[in-house]
């Protein structure tokens, strides 16, 4: 095949443009060209209101391949396919654990399944669609199962977002493109395979991990729900056993550590072991809501029409050096109840598959590093490499107390001007939760709350209207990524042998594709030293 990159067309375009496009290109007649393929689509609004798509396309031609000659957007198509590692030799005496479902803990768990090493997931929250339900109720009713909720269960937190699969990581080994094209193999649309910005929903995604657990378990994998990994057994200083639920031990020479960035109990567990972490930058603020339709004409210059609802991606430095961005921007979304903790309240953002609620809300965090959290009232009480963690309860402690447990809400004019909102401007809020306004001022410390007016600011020279007295405003957003790192070596080893540490809550992702790909490689590194076992 022959890839073309760098072919533009208008957004609306008839069905054969691609193949008419792709001929022209090649300089031969449509009639050759079999079948073409689009490898990636992204939109170019530089324009505005004139909008592109950009493609870059692999194309099947009959015969023998037109030559490329000199022309850079031309060339063959590169094998891009992921390879999983061929099996090593060293002996294995029991099944390796996977702890955590989530994305890294679902993507090392595949693998695994796949190369025969028949793992066993422990989840300590519910199966897909059990925890849905508990969700709902959170959601409907304020009332929090601990155990399984929006942070804990299968899938993990990435479950209740948008399912958004870009990444900024580096891939020369293409585990991002093998994740999409998992998701794909199980039901996500093919179109995630090449946007620019692809996303799943989370209506989709509770059915595709249904699939995927019926498949990995098919190949002799065992998921086991409401099993908490509380503890571990050395011998000779190397793993030996995971302890479950404080009373089963269950023999694991091996085991994947994905628990996810909520997984506090564990943090704190695995610090009395004596295993290496260090406490790790993080961020933390609010979430921001504004009409779709205020963020598509930004984007688009005029309305959507046949267009998906826009997006956007803001930082800014403020006078201090601190930085301000926009994270886990949801269009068409919804600002969801995600606590895990009673008495302690944080909020994330979510889109169903359509993106068809009213409103588009973002995350805007603020960085925190382990110099601010240090310095706040009851780090002395914690461990130092757990002190971001007494930092997030702090805030999530506070937000409970601002709604009595609802969503606190205030207006961006009225957190600006120190007063409490008493009805919404021009829209109202899109949540997933109970909501009610709040003195927000009082959630927020300092630093926080100019950043973000800071940067609020900032945002509105570059989105017209994102700083609208009326931009609804829902505090704390303060699980964006873990506080802590828990240290490993150049295998992907922790201070103790056989346990490998792998995605958000270890330290080493930042959201769903990072995420998978990390559990992936640690996957990897496991299958390349170990045979598996198939009397196990």
């Amino acid at each position: 095949m022959i890839r073309i990159s760098e072919l533009k067309l208008p957004v609306i375009h008839a069905e054969d443009a691609l193949t008419r496009e792709a001929a022209a290109k090649l300089h031969i007649k449509e009639s050759s060209v079999t079948a073409v393929h689009i490898a990636r689509r992204s939109l170019d609004a530089r324009k505005k209101p004139d909008l592109f798509y950009v493609y870059t396309l692999d194309v099947e031609v009959k015969g023998k391949l037109p030559a490329k000659g000199k022309h850079n957007n031309i060339m063959s198509t590169p094998d891009e396919q992921y390879r999983i590692p061929l099996p090593g030799s060293l002996p294995v005496h029991s099944r390796p654990v996977v702890i955590g479902s989530g994305p890294a803990g679902l993507f090392a768990a595949l693998l695994l399944s796949e190369a025969g090493f028949r793992p066993v997931i422990l989840e300590r929250g519910e199966d897909a669609l059990t925890r849905t339900k508990k969700a709902e109720k959170l959601f409907c009713e304020g009332v929090l199962d601990p155990v399984s909720n929006v942070q804990f269960g299968e899938g993990g937190a990435g479950t209740f977002s948008d399912g958004k699969l870009n990444t900024s990581v580096k891939d020369p080994g293409f585990r991002g493109k093998f994740v999409k094209e998992t998701f794909v193999r199980f039901g996500a649309d093919p179109e995630i395979l090449y946007d620019a910005k692809p996303h799943v929903g989370t209506d989709v995604l509770t059915g595709i991990l249904v699939r995927m657990r019926e498949y990995m378990t098919g190949l002799g994998a065992e998921y086991r729900f409401l099993s908490q990994a509380t503890g571990f057994q050395l011998k000779n200083g190397a793993l030996s056993a995971v302890v479950v639920n404080d009373r089963e031990v269950i023999p694991a020479e091996i085991a994947v550590l994905a628990p996810g960035h909520s997984a506090r109990d564990t943090f704190f567990m695995l610090h009395e072991l004596g295993v290496a972490m260090q406490a790790k930058p993080f961020a933390a603020g609010v979430r921001i809501e504004h009409p779709q339709t205020m963020i598509d004409f930004s984007q688009y210059g005029r309305a959507r029409e046949s267009l998906p609802p826009a997006a956007y991606k803001l930082t800014h430095t403020t006078k201090t050096g601190r930085g301000v961005y926009s994270f886990c921007m949801c269009p068409g979304g919804y600002v969801v109840n995600a606590s895990s903790e009673p008495g302690r309240l944080t909020v994330n953002g979510m889109s169903y598959s359509k993106r068809d609620s009213a409103n588009a809300n973002s995350a805007l965090i603020v960085s925190v590093t382990p110099e601010d959290y240090a310095a706040f009232p009851g780090a002395e009480h914690v461990p130092e490499a757990l002190a971001g963690i007494a930092f997030q309860r702090k805030l999530e402690e506070a937000a409970f107390r601002a709604a009595g447990g609802d969503l606190p809400q205030i207006l961006f004019g009225d957190l600006k001007n120190g007063r409490v909102s008493s009805s919404y401007g021009d829209f109202i809020s899109c949540t997933k939760g109970k909501r009610a306004f709040a003195d927000v001022n009082m959630i927020l410390p300092d630093f926080m709350k100019g950043s973000l007016l800071e940067g609020i600011d900032a945002f509105g020279r570059k989105i017209k209207g994102f700083d609208r007295y009326d931009a609804i405003i829902t505090a704390v957003e303060a699980r964006s990524s873990s506080p802590v790192r828990i240290l490993r070596d150049e295998r992907r080893v922790a201070s103790i042998p056989g346990l490998y540490p792998a995605g958000e809550g270890a330290g080493y992702a930042g959201g769903i594709m990072s995420a998978a790909m990390d559990g992936m490689r640690c996957a990897e590194e496991i299958i390349r030293a170990y045979a598996p076992n198939a009397e196990l």
